[in-house]
């Protein structure tokens, strides 16, 4: 994507693209027709399994107030015990405002990177299960295929056992 291209996107999206372009990423964010704030509706839109999704959940944890994201497979559910072990205090709902203010993106198209502010992140190892796999991109309607590998180095997050 060049200048042109990107300045027609939205603005989350437009801040993923930089990026990735930036770190040399081979996948601009792709806009999909309709709305996928699921990640069923994106798998669908895709034609892939659920399990394929990258999603990105947003807790804020209750000591800091900090927003910890977790990114999971599609098809798994987040075990809170494991990520309040793993990030050292009580777990707490996000709201819609929360997470806006804290990822810069809102529900349905957080993206694993590019956020306002550097979250404390998590990426589910079950994500290593496929080749490529994707994500939200910045808004509801985007996403970016990439590897597991690769989110893993764009993130810097650790790895880790959290459903």
């Amino acid at each position: 994507m060049c200048g042109a291209e990107l300045t027609s996107l939205p603005e989350g999206v437009q801040r993923v693209a930089r990026l990735l372009q930036a770190l040399g990423h081979p996948h601009s964010p792709r806009m999909l027709d309709d709305a996928c704030r699921t990640a069923q509706q994106a798998a669908d839109a895709l034609g892939i399994s659920v399990a394929q999704i990258a999603k990105s959940i947003v807790f804020r944890r209750k000591s800091d107030e900090a927003a910890v994201l977790v990114v999971t497979s599609g098809d798994k559910r987040v075990d809170e015990n494991k990520v309040e072990a793993l990030v050292g205090g009580k777990l707490g709902r996000a709201d819609a405002e929360f997470v806006k203010r804290a990822t810069g993106f809102s529900i349905g198209g957080v993206s694993p990177f590019a956020h306002a502010a550097a979250p404390v992140m998590l990426i589910d190892r079950e994500l290593f299960r496929f080749d490529e796999v994707w994500a939200a991109a910045g808004h509801p309607h985007a996403v970016v295929q990439l590897r597991p590998q690769e989110l893993e180095a764009l993130t810097g997050a650790p790895v880790s056992d959290v459903v």
